[in-house]
């Protein structure tokens, strides 16, 4: 059985509406991913620097750093979760 015309011309159409709308994703998802790795990467500079500026020790990278502070928290947030148990304020 053969397409009728309207069928074959509604097809065409839906394949072009469809390619269109996949052009228009990949440019507005890569847009935004443009976008995000550049306000991630900005913050990322300031928060070294800062790090860099304010919280390093003396001979102290800044991932050293960071890896202490990491540290530090995790045992204050340890530390207030035994009083806690333990029934000190």
């Amino acid at each position: 059985m053969a397409k009728s015309k309207l069928v074959e011309a509604n097809e065409k159409i839906a394949e072009n509406v469809v390619e269109g709308y996949k052009k228009i994703e990949e440019g507005v998802v890569g847009g935004y991913k443009k976008i995000e790795e550049g306000a991630v990467g900005g913050f990322t500079k300031i928060a070294d620097k800062f790090v860099d500026s304010f919280l390093t020790k003396e001979g102290e990278s800044v991932e050293e750093a960071k890896e202490r502070l990491v540290a530090e928290q995790k045992a204050r947030e340890e530390a207030a979760e035994a009083k806690k148990k333990a029934g000190i304020r």
